[in-house]
């Protein structure tokens, strides 16, 4: 409890006593709280809180009664005007539209046919007035015969033109609202208007009469609030022991002043053992939680014996307690003397003897905790420049107050240094952000003078106690060094980063903070943290060195342009993965007949290994694609090569197999709109029609590649114009925290999210779902399907006799002429003619001939046979052999590919 000291001697006599009444003996209220005589006065008066509290709840209430008493005679009057409007309205429009009305006002005389009515309707509805006058106000009927024939007086030009007049006038008998209504014949012409009106006294006499009793309920309504009022303000005051706010808010300061500014603890515990109070100092000796106070002082942590003192509530006397690492003397009393609440008041003291003899102590622990913290916080990453900031980051503010680390260029590249070269900072760490010291990314050169450069020739520690002494460093930059004088930069510890023989760079440690400088035994601790950090630093580097010659053979495997072709509109994306070098690829193949390859393909793993393994894979399927191997065939020889790879490096140096390969294998064919897919163990390819949705092709899921004895199977596809295939490796779909099917979901919604976007939209839309830096390669192609329609294409079929060769020849020429062609007439007629000369004598029958016009002219000649031709040099005495010859000298390309019904010969032409 904190008391007051004299306040029970300077307490003012309320009015009601006299100087020297206190002598005696007081009466006790409830509560054991003597009821002061006056009581009731202080509460009136408002000298103490209660008093203030009741004056503040009776104004209140005041302000709620008066605005409520307001608030009802508005209404009242609210809705007298809106009776006495709708009342005229109805009297009003109930005349205009009586029968004969209307008639009367085209009698001769109006006014003998309309007053009595009008009269009568006054006394019958109880209002003030009935007045019937013509278009042009001109009164007929008035209560008053001698205003009968004068003018109207109110607004009548809305009413003329068939609508109605309310107003709100004052009249010759008082406030009034009177109403104007227009008359109207069978044709609906306005022929006369009809007045109606009543005062507002004789329609709000009932809500006047009600006001009385209003103010009455009022009245006591306020009384009752007072009374209620009374009694919790003269509670309050009991419960305030007539404080008044000065005497509380100094109450308070003693209060704060007493538990927050002495180094003592105070706890203050209450009845059953729960913290009530808690000083800041408490709060550190025992390291309390933040929602302490309310708590069970068993459920905060403390050590059983400290616990259950301060639960007992027993008196103590300089009890020694171990909390944790500190020794603390407790003190403890109880609270219930001289009538006081339940529970107990304890005070802690830290032991200043117990702090002298555990300060060195502490600073080992500490040295110790921060080079445990170094070995598991250090190198997290295979990151130069990554771990060059842990280590500074660690440093600050534990053991300096700015740490700065500066590499060799080659150290940050992977690479060996190179000493006499240039450093470059890699990481700066600092208790402030406005350092003068050289910024992150600066190339350095250190003089020879400098700490930092004896550090690097040396490869020595060098430690600076006192800068503004050390000419050698000031040598450096004298601008520079000036500036970071006056910051406060006050001393030095240089700590060349050393890996067996090699000196990466330097490490620099500043103080700033502490008016100490830096001591032997810091260095040494220094030279230790720095030691730690040197392996992973060289770790890092020889990791960058690994990737980035895996990185570049990877990207010297993988193509750097598109071939050119027409059939499909291509783009693609390739992500490395955030670590190591995998072996995903693509490739985009272009096909005799205008038709084009699409191949995506991993190889499990990752490294070196993998994207050497990649690129005998893609070479394999470039020469499998010239054979036009349909893809399950190509997959099949795909899958043998994988296996003699596996079988070979086994055999080499007795490691295991690579796990395999997959591949997604598509042909495309512009002229039939179909396209070929076969997949290894390959996640199934998207497909986005030109009408939008997003689905996923049934593709018979083959093997992996190089588990061998189980075939392929091929999938036909038929793309409508504008199609979109998605063809991607299960980096973009697969991650460690989600499976598959999520992987796929997510891919369905961003195609969904660009129904009409180009192929470069789409894969920056599909990209941007996924992380930065993904875990696994994702290689993307993204195809918008194109149709080489009727018009660019021309096919004939053949029959087996060399007479129609000239009708060929003769056809062929009349469509190049139509196709502007003419230019190439002349050797496609020579190309046709061997071509299908060959096939009429060599071949079977049927015989066809096609003729694209694409990005080049292609000729194709097809027959059932199965023989391929062979190109040969023939000699001078042989009659045959060189039609083959020719074709390849008149042809950009020639080659033969198989179909399940025979083969084709094509040639291809460049288009002039």
């Amino acid at each position: 409890m904190v008391r007051l000291s004299g306040r029970s001697a300077t307490r003012r006599p309320r009015p009601s006593e006299s100087p020297h009444a206190s002598a005696g003996p007081r009466p006790q209220g409830p509560g054991g709280n003597g009821a002061r005589p006056g009581a009731l006065w202080s509460v009136v008066t408002g000298r103490s809180v209660a008093g203030q509290v009741f004056v503040l709840q009776v104004v209140i209430v005041l302000l709620l009664v008066v605005s409520a008493v307001v608030a009802q005679v508005l209404q009242v009057r609210h809705d007298t005007d809106l009776e006495a409007q709708n009342r005229s309205i109805a009297v009003a429009q109930s005349f205009a539209h009586a029968p004969g009305t209307a008639a009367a006002l085209r009698s001769p005389d109006p006014t003998a046919i309309l007053q009595p009515k009008a009269e009568a309707t006054r006394k019958a509805t109880g209002v003030d007035f009935v007045v019937v006058m013509n278009t042009n106000g001109i009164r007929y009927t008035h209560p008053k015969p001698d205003r009968i024939g004068k003018k109207f007086v109110g607004t009548i030009g809305p009413a003329v033109a068939g609508g109605t007049v309310v107003e709100h006038v004052n009249g010759t008998i008082g406030p009034l609202v009177q109403v104007v209504v227009p008359v109207k014949d069978r044709s609906g012409k306005v022929v006369g208007l009809v007045s109606s009106g009543i005062t507002t006294a004789h329609v709000g006499g009932a809500a006047n009469q009600q006001l009385p009793l209003l103010l009455a309920a009022a009245a006591a309504a306020l009384a009752l609030a007072t009374a209620g009022t009374a009694l919790v303000s003269r509670r309050l005051l009991r419960q305030t022991h007539g404080l008044g706010p000065h005497e509380m808010t100094r109450m308070y300061e003693h209060h704060d002043a007493v538990l927050h500014a002495v180094r003592e603890g105070v706890l203050i515990v209450g009845d059953g053992g729960r913290l009530l109070l808690a000083n800041d100092e408490a709060q550190r000796l025992l390291d309390l939680p933040q929602d302490a106070e309310r708590r069970s002082v068993l459920e905060l942590g403390l050590d059983d014996e400290t616990a259950a003192l301060l639960a007992s509530g027993r008196v103590a006397t300089d009890e020694v307690h171990l909390v944790k690492d500190r020794l603390l003397a407790i003190n403890q009393r109880p609270t219930a003397v001289r009538g006081g609440p339940a529970g107990s008041v304890a005070t802690l003291r830290d032991s200043t003897e117990l702090r002298a003899l555990s300060g060195r102590a502490e600073v080992a622990r500490e040295r110790l905790n921060m080079l445990y913290d170094a070995g598991v916080g250090i190198g997290t990453s295979l990151d130069v420049g990554r771990t060059a900031e842990e280590l500074a980051g660690l440093a600050v503010p534990r053991f300096a107050d700015f740490a700065t680390v500066d590499l060799f260029d080659a150290v940050l590249h992977g690479e060996e240094p190179k000493p006499g070269t240039a450093l470059r900072r890699a990481a700066c760490a600092g208790v402030r952000k406005d350092c003068p010291l050289y910024p992150v990314g600066e190339r350095i050169r250190f003089v020879a003078t400098s700490p930092q450069a004896r550090s690097l020739t040396t490869g020595q520690s060098v430690l600076v106690p006192v800068l503004r002494e050390a000419s050698g460093w000031r040598a450096q930059h004298p601008e520079r060094t000036g500036q970071v004088l006056e910051y406060g930069i006050h001393s030095l510890i240089t700590v060349p980063l050393r890996a067996g023989n090699l000196v990466l760079g330097v490490v620099n440690f500043w103080r700033s903070e502490k008016p100490q400088p830096f001591d032997s035994e810091e260095l040494a601790l220094a030279e230790e943290l720095v030691t730690r950090a040197a392996v992973s630093i060289d770790n890092a580097r020889r990791y960058t060195r690994e990737h980035s010659m895996a990185v570049t053979l990877q990207r010297s495997l993988l193509p750097r342009s598109l071939p050119e072709q027409g059939a499909l509109e291509i783009a693609y994306r390739y992500l490395p993965a955030q670590a190591g070098v995998g072996g995903d690829w693509f490739d985009v193949l272009p096909l005799s007949g205008g038709r084009v390859a699409l191949v995506v393909g991993d190889v499990v793993g990752h490294g070196l290994h993998a994207a050497a393994t990649m690129g005998r894979l893609r070479t394999a399927v470039h020469n499998f694609s010239a054979l036009d191997l349909p893809p399950d065939e190509l997959l099949g020889l795909l899958d043998e090569l994988v296996g003699r790879i596996d079988q070979d490096e086994t055999a080499a140096d007795g490691s295991a197999a690579i796990a395999g390969a997959t591949c997604l294998y598509a042909v495309y064919d512009p002229v039939s709109r179909r396209c070929s897919i076969a997949r290894a163990g390959h996640p199934p390819p998207a497909l986005v029609p030109p009408e939008g949705g997003v689905e996923f092709p049934e593709v018979p899921a083959g093997p992996p590649l190089g588990l061998g004895g189980l075939p392929f199977e091929a999938a036909e596809l038929e793309l409508a114009e504008g199609s979109r295939l998605v063809l991607y490796t299960d980096g973009l779909v697969e991650d460690r925290e989600r499976d598959i099917d999520v992987g796929l979901e997510l891919l369905s919604d961003a195609l969904r999210g660009t129904p009409d976007g180009s192929p470069e939209e789409t894969c920056r839309a599909v990209l941007d779902r996924l992380p930065a830096r993904p875990s696994d390669d994702v290689a993307l192609i993204v195809a918008r399907t194109r149709v080489l329609g009727g018009d660019r294409v021309a096919e004939w079929q053949v029959p087996s006799d060399p007479a129609a060769v000239s009708e060929v020849r003769s056809a062929v020429t009349r469509r190049l002429a139509d196709w502007d062609l003419e230019e190439l007439g002349f050797t496609t007629e020579l190309i046709l003619s061997e071509l299908v000369t060959n096939a009429i004598r060599y071949g079977r029958s049927p015989i066809g001939v096609r003729l694209l016009r694409d990005r080049t002219l292609i000729c194709e000649v097809s027959d059932s046979s199965t023989t391929s031709p062979h190109l040969r040099y023939a000699a001078t005495t042989d009659e045959g052999g060189r039609g083959l010859f020719l074709v390849a000298q008149l042809a950009e390309r020639w080659g033969t590919r198989y179909t399940p019904h025979g083969k084709i010969i094509w040639a291809e032409q460049p288009l002039p």
